[in-house]
């Protein structure tokens, strides 16, 4: 796996797992965590993703590259939804807006 990508996607799921475990005066903070840290694994996967040859142009083919296999089978079922929402706009090469982002 891509190094970068590796090490956002461990920071992403760590942060998955402190806001699970969070107290409720500290899930506003563990949320914001692990919201910046998703966005900053995706921004990784999409630089990953720019740099391939050929490009995928479809998400079922982005979806079947090996290395996107290995995150898919990382990621817990929630995070794999908001994934592939992300994939598709990956592929789409269309960027989502600051607001626009999941709150």
């Amino acid at each position: 796996m891509n190094r970068e990508v590796e090490q956002a996607l461990q920071t992403t799921l760590q942060n998955w797992n402190s806001m699970a475990l969070a107290e409720h005066e500290d899930s506003e903070a563990a949320a914001n965590a692990f919201e910046s840290s998703f966005y900053r694994f995706i921004d990784a996967v999409r630089e990953w993703a720019s740099s391939l040859e050929p490009q995928p142009e479809t998400i079922e083919a982005f979806m079947d590259l090996p290395m996107v296999q290995e995150i898919t089978e990382l990621l817990p079922v929630p995070l794999y939804l908001n994934f592939e929402t992300e994939a598709e706009l990956i592929v789409q090469k269309k960027f989502r807006i600051e607001d626009e982002k999941y709150d």
